[in-house]
């Protein structure tokens, strides 16, 4: 600032004024009608004494005063220029400042811009993993309400079930997991857009500045855009220090970079987060499907065991009817014999008096309706057992073919419905969100 001179008042000049005193005075009351308006001679060249005097003083004074004059415009002149020199690089050293820390802004904005927008990014693979999610979900629900159509004795909890259930276990916590990184990228995101704001709002107020200071660096003593502003030296009770407004800025930009680590902490846990549970989801499917070809495989074979054993029992069926038709054959056949022999026991019972005797033909007829009646007991009683036989052969028949029914139900729902929808299952790139 340029130095000024205190104003002070200058000394009041004292003036003597000459007296009539002396032996030529007169201050009889004879005269004293001719000294009213009048001076003595003495006194007039006082008076004029007086007046070079104070004329020479005057003018001596008025010298000095323009020789001070004179010497302190030049030394104002010169101050004023030095301090408006100084001004003027103290004002560009802040612009150096001022434009140094909104480089800094300025790149940390677009370096926030940049990662919220990668982080945008991960966010929609996110969503897409997430709707992804959907097609496996329902193709295991759907699996497991189709096995549930299984006939007896197929509906058992087999190895393919527990798969199936943590496939479904395993797609769900994988949904819950993906909601929350969902909602974890977006209050992020939120954070990158507040500091970014921030950052810019600091940017923009220094871009203010610095333009108010160039311009101020461009205004000289002969610039006319200047004017007075009298009370523009006080200083604004709001007005920040130098180590505030560095504090504030640093501050800005530290919050602005720990945000932007944050975030990208965050894209990486969310590409380990993408490649895992992708990788989980295929190689439960895989551990499904191969499931369902093991049980499948297990499915044939037991198929194939049946229809085996139930061509052996149509076939055992056949000749245990051919078996039973001997038997009857055979009963019938007993039936001549037991009746010839019974004829003649009759016939030999009428003999007369002495000639009815037990005799060896009477003992030997006895015996043979006896053994025939053996015979046909034993022929009866495996013809019940051949029957009996017969009808459970016939059991095994029906349940045979119901069991290969089962199975082939079982099989069809299995590998026409279950293993055919499975093929409709989201690939890796799909699961990762990149489609």
């Amino acid at each position: 600032m340029a130095q000024t001179v205190p104003p002070c008042e200058l000394p009041c000049k004292e003036y003597d004024v000459a007296r009539n005193t002396g032996a030529y005075t007169s201050s009889g009351l004879a005269t004293a009608s001719f000294r009213t308006s009048k001076y003595l001679l003495e006194e007039w060249f006082q008076n004029c004494y007086a007046r070079y005097h104070q004329a020479f003083a005057d003018r001596d004074q008025s010298e000095r005063q323009r020789h001070e004059s004179q010497q302190l415009a030049t030394e104002t002149q010169a101050l004023t220029q030095r301090t408006q020199q100084d001004s003027t690089r103290t004002v560009g050293e802040r612009l150096q400042d001022t434009h140094g820390w909104k480089s800094e802004l300025q790149h940390e904005v677009e370096a926030l811009a940049t990662e919220t927008n990668l982080l945008l990014a991960q966010k929609q693979r996110l969503e897409r993993a997430l709707d992804a999610t959907e097609v496996p979900f329902s193709i295991t629900a759907d699996n497991l309400q189709c096995r549930e159509r299984r006939e007896h004795p197929n509906l058992v909890r087999d190895h393919v079930e527990t798969e199936l259930l943590k496939e479904a276990e395993l797609i769900r916590n994988i949904q819950e997991l993906l909601k929350r990184t969902i909602m974890q990228a977006v209050s992020q995101i939120r954070l990158n857009r507040e500091h970014k704001e921030t950052c810019e709002m600091d940017w923009s107020d220094k871009m203010e500045a610095y333009n108010i200071d160039e311009t101020c660096g461009r205004h000289h003593s002969q610039s006319t855009e200047v004017q007075a502003h009298p009370y523009s030296t006080t200083f604004q009770e709001s007005a920040s220090t130098p180590e505030t407004r560095a504090k504030f800025t640093q501050d800005n930009l530290c919050r602005a970079q720990r945000e932007r680590l944050a975030s990208a902490n965050l894209r990486v846990l969310v590409d380990c987060i993408l490649r895992d549970t992708s990788e989980d989801l295929r190689l439960q499917c895989d551990a499904v499907n191969l499931a369902f070809g093991r049980r499948c495989e297990e499915l044939e074979d037991a198929r194939y065991k049946l229809q085996h054993h139930l061509h052996k029992t149509l076939r055992e069926i056949t000749d245990q009817e051919h078996n039973v038709a001997a038997l009857k054959q055979a009963i019938k056949d007993k039936e001549a014999p037991l009746h010839v022999a019974q004829t003649r026991l009759y016939l030999r019972s009428h003999r007369p008096n002495m000639e009815l005797c037990r005799d060896t033909a009477q003992f030997r007829l006895l015996s043979e309706v006896e053994e025939l009646n053996m015979s046909l007991t034993a022929l009866r009683e495996k013809l019940l057992e051949a029957e009996q036989s017969l009808r459970n052969l016939e059991d095994i028949h029906m349940s045979l073919e119901k069991d290969i029914a089962a199975m082939t139900n079982s099989l069809f729902i299995d590998r026409q419905k279950c293993m055919a929808h499975r093929t409709r299952y989201p690939t890796i790139l799909q699961l990762a969100g990149y489609q």
